[in-house]
């Protein structure tokens, strides 16, 4: 990855659900060889919640390895959270926030979920919970429709 070469990476990324945030961690995973892991389904597949989810990032930041997140981010507070244990670790957050206009994530959830009424529930939870980011968390903001190289190319010139 670009950028301070001595310094270990945390990619945080969030946005509404059907935003693209998943599709863009698995190609920017695969691109840079950095392990990716999405916390909403480390807790919806194998019951781990935030203690746990925390000590697991945690054992991992060891490593030193440059790491994508995904989920687990969707408040300040949630995203403080996991940059301060990153940071103590040595490594430099940075945070990506995924926007997509309201009608494609309606869309795309339609499309995945085959039900309207459990799109628009999903939607709804999520929206309910999630916090647009403060000013001084000077997140990367990328469009969840531009192609991953369009993607890419913001980010590796906001992180350079």
């Amino acid at each position: 990855m670009e950028g301070n070469k001595s310094q270990s990476r945390a990619i945080l990324v969030f946005g509404a659900p059907a935003s693209g945030k998943t599709t863009f961690c698995e190609k920017f995973s695969r691109q840079f060889r950095a392990p990716y892991y999405n916390l909403d389904d480390l807790e919806s597949e194998h019951g781990f919640k935030r203690n746990k989810q925390l000590v697991i990032l945690d054992l991992l930041a060891q490593t030193g390895q440059n790491i994508i997140i995904e989920g687990g981010l969707d408040t300040f507070a949630e995203r403080e959270e996991i940059s301060k244990l990153f940071r103590s670790r040595g490594y430099t957050p940075s945070l990506i926030w995924i926007q997509t206009d309201v009608n494609t994530i309606k869309s795309r959830l339609k499309s995945r979920l085959k039900s309207v009424s459990t799109a628009k529930e999903v939607y709804d939870s999520k929206m309910e919970v999630l916090e647009a980011p403060a000013e001084e968390e000077e997140p990367i903001v990328l469009s969840g429709k531009h192609t991953f190289e369009t993607q890419l190319k913001a980010v590796l010139s906001q992180l350079a």
